[in-house]
C-alpha cells in the first residue's frame, strides 16, 4: 500500500508498505504527481520504501515507469528513501540517463532528503 505523506506544497511524498500495487499508483500517486506539474509545471517527487523491494509486484513497477514516462520532462527532484543500498545506488545513478536529479538517502535521513527534495539543501 502507498500513503500520502505530509509535505511543502513544492513537493509530493508517499510512504510504501506491504504489498505495493499498480493500483496504488494509479490512484495515489498518478494523481498527486498530476496535480502538482499542474500547479508548478515540474515534480518534486519523495519516496519512502518501509517494505522489501519484493513486495512490489511486477504491476507496480510497470505503473511507476508509466509515470516516469509520462512525465519525463517535469522530473526537478526526486529522493527515495529506503535502506536498500542497491536501491540507493539505482536511484542515484538514474540521474545520468534522465532529466531532474534522482538521489538515494538512507531512512535516517529522512529529514535530509525531504529538505534536498524541497530545494532548501543545494547538497548535491
Amino acid at each position: 500500500m502507498i500513503q500520502t505523506i505530509p509535505a511543502p506544497d513544492n513537493v509530493v511524498a508517499f510512504r510504501a508498505l506491504g504489498e505495493v500495487t499498480a493500483n496504488d499508483y494509479k490512484t495515489i500517486i498518478a494523481p498527486a504527481v498530476k496535480r502538482l506539474v499542474e500547479q508548478i509545471n515540474e515534480i518534486n517527487f519523495l519516496f519512502l520504501i518501509d517494505t522489501e523491494i519484493e513486495n512490489f509486484t511486477a504491476s507496480a513497477w510497470l505503473e511507476d515507469a508509466f509515470i516516469g514516462l509520462k512525465n519525463f520532462g517535469k522530473w526537478n527532484r526526486a529522493a527515495i528513501v529506503t535502506d536498500s543500498d542497491h536501491a540507493i545506488s539505482f536511484t542515484n545513478a538514474f540521474s545520468y540517463v534522465v532529466p531532474g536529479n534522482f538521489k538515494g538517502f538512507k531512512k535516517d535521513a529522512f529529514e535530509q532528503a525531504l529538505e534536498w527534495v524541497q530545494g532548501n539543501s543545494q547538497k548535491e
